[in-house]
């Protein structure tokens, strides 16, 4: 029965109704607008009648209290069909218990429901249960979407960690010893070494020229990532030079080291395969060269370059005039082409359809080639899709042989992400100015340029670009000259100790003598020798100090990056020095130490253009 079917009590106030809502099916109270007063017939509550009914009802119970409440059918009378009253601690409103009209069959037995007196208040005039919220469909979907979406986060996290391990497993390493560095430093100017072998053995490489090659050092670029991230230069290192191979201890399979002998006056590239060689000899054999301090190096065969092109969906190259080299096997028309797999690795090893068709014209078309697979590897095509993203990772850490430095895969994309900092508009390519061998008459190797090879080198050196960079390098430079500028001490006021990093053997002592005696330093002191493989000059002192560096800078011709503000250091009488420890590019007692501001007009391209070979 609904509530118009039900019988009328007299007993019953007819205000107090039972109203069935459509959207719940449950019956819900309708209170008097008076509160607990009944009324004749119905009038429209107020929001001030309800809330006062509400508040009475509130102030009645005591703190804490709950109210019960159930629905009392009453019956036929009631202005709208059926009145109700509610049931408040077992007693209904009018005094008499619900038990016994239920009894007496007046009413059926009460269903009853707890309603805590803090929950919020209905609408005015209006109090009944609040009917039960149940989760909606589309919020259980959500629930279980957010669980499984952590789930799979997690899964991911896992499989990726574990990827990076498969990658860090397909890279090959060679400890090089102390040829090179421990580590990889992201504030830090940076030397990578990057070698072509011509080692035509292993999958890939069959049928390429002399099988039996031991993998000397054919392609070789020396990459220098400015401190700053502004530039970086592709130094190439023709293979034909002819040079000094210095000793090289060389780790051997069963864990000792041997010794590989130097020699003299032979080409680069076999400072690599030749007698045992192993990288190291070849990265000491540049630093011989060049002065420069090479960090780590990059090894890569013939295959690579079929790998790395295939994984990146080729490479566009561009020739002046169309091509077909019987050696090499390339053919191409004038203009653009995109290259890729063995027509890429014809390209790079193309000489006879370029300039004089020697090696060096050779070398400009690899850094043609590099620059555009530098611009593919880098451009939105490549990196918005995880296809060629997961093809290129596996091909370089299949193609790369690493210095046990930089093997760890996390290392490398520590690498691969400062190098991305250089606007390709200030990578230079380079080559190592060289000359004709005079000692030749049919000429197959090249020697230095003695004239134009130092300053080159030198440039490297301090970290000077070959691009037109004036922000953070004019900033730099404008600081380290400051330090030169200001009030200086007597030279007898000066106290240093002198430590021998990568200096000549004895040059410590050199200075000592040179300075007490020539310059009148006498608070200075031998301190011996330092760890080694500093490449620039350094004077560390204090705040302080810093009039006694500026005179020891003027006395032995230190350029204002060779002074490095920080701490002072306790001598052998107990008292604070300076610290001055020489480096490799220390040149004598008394010889000033030049550090170019500019570097020198060179034969170069940059990563952003695109030349055509010609």
């Amino acid at each position: 029965m609904d509530a118009q079917g039900r019988g009328r009590a007299d007993n019953i106030d007819p205000a107090d109704q039972w109203v069935l809502n459509p959207n719940t099916g449950e019956y819900e109270l309708r209170l008097p607008p008076s509160g607990t007063q009944s009324v004749p017939g119905p009038r429209k509550p107020s929001a001030q009648d309800g809330e006062g009914a509400r508040r009475r009802r509130r102030n009645d119970m005591a703190p804490g209290e709950t109210r019960e409440m159930s629905k009392v059918p009453a019956q036929d009378g009631g202005p709208e069909g059926g009145g109700t009253r509610t049931q408040e601690g077992g007693r209904t409103r009018d005094g008499s218990r619900a038990g016994d009209k239920a009894r007496a069959g007046d009413v059926p037995p009460p269903r009853t429901s707890r309603r805590r007196t803090t929950e919020p208040e209905g609408a005015p005039g209006r109090r009944g249960r609040r009917p039960v919220k149940k989760k909606s469909k589309a919020k259980k979907v959500l629930a279980w979407t957010a669980g499984g979406t952590a789930f799979a986060l997690v899964a991911v996290g896992a499989a990726g960690y574990l990827y990076l391990k498969h990658l860090e497993g397909n890279i090959s390493s060679t400890d090089v010893g102390d040829a090179g560095s421990k580590g990889f430093s992201k504030d830090e100017a940076f030397n990578l070494l990057i070698i072509g072998t011509d080692k035509r053995t292993g999958k890939g490489n069959e049928g390429y020229g002399d099988s039996g090659s031991v993998g000397h050092a054919d392609t070789n670029i020396l990459l220098h990532v400015s401190k700053d991230r502004t530039n970086a230069t592709a130094l190439s290192i023709p293979r034909d030079l002819i040079v000094n191979v210095p000793d090289c201890p060389t780790k051997q399979p069963d864990g000792s080291t041997k010794v590989v002998q130097g020699t003299d006056n032979v080409r680069f590239n076999t400072s690599l395969g030749q007698d045992g060689r192993d990288p190291g000899c070849t990265m000491r054999t540049v630093e011989e060269v060049t002065g420069i301090h090479v960090d780590h190096f990059m090894m890569a065969d013939f295959n690579a370059v079929k790998t790395l092109t295939s994984a990146v969906g080729g490479v566009e190259v561009c020739v002046a005039h169309p091509v077909d080299d019987k050696e090499s096997h390339l053919k191409l028309p004038a203009g653009k082409s995109v290259v890729e797999g063995e027509q890429a690795l014809a390209f790079v090893r193309t000489r006879h359809s370029f300039g004089n068709q020697g090696d060096l014209d050779r070398i400009k078309v690899q850094q043609q080639f590099l620059g555009s697979l530098m611009r593919k590897m880098s451009s939105g095509d490549t990196l918005s899709n995880p296809s060629k993203l997961m093809d290129l990772a596996e091909a370089a850490t299949k193609a790369l042989t690493v210095d046990t430095g930089i093997k760890s895969i996390n290392t490398l994309k520590d690498m691969a992400l400062e190098l991305k900092k250089v606007p390709p508009k200030n990578i230079t390519f380079t080559t190592v100015p060289v000359v004709d061998n005079p000692a030749e008459k049919v000429h197959a190797t090249v020697v230095l340029n003695q004239s134009a090879a130092p300053s080159v080198f030198q440039a490297i050196q301090h970290d000077v670009s070959f691009t037109d960079v004036k922000r953070k390098q004019k900033a730099a430079k404008d600081a380290q000259a400051a330090r030169l500028k200001g009030s200086r001490s007597a030279p007898g006021e000066v106290r240093v100790r002198i430590l021998n990093s990568e200096a000549a053997p004895g040059s410590a002592q050199a200075v000592l003598d040179w300075l007490q005696n020539t310059e009148g330093v006498l608070k200075s002191e031998n301190a011996g020798n330092a760890q080694a493989g500093l490449q620039k000059t350094t004077l560390e002192y204090a705040p302080d100090q810093a009039a006694q560096a500026r005179e020891l800078a003027a006395l032995m011709g230190l350029p204002g990056s060779a002074l490095k503000p920080g701490s002072s250091v306790v001598n052998s009488q107990g008292l604070p020095a300076m610290t001055l420890t020489l480096g490799k590019d220390f040149k004598g007692a008394g010889t000033p130490i030049a550090a170019p501001d500019t570097a020198p007009k060179v034969d170069k391209s940059t990563a952003n253009e695109v030349k055509c070979a010609s």
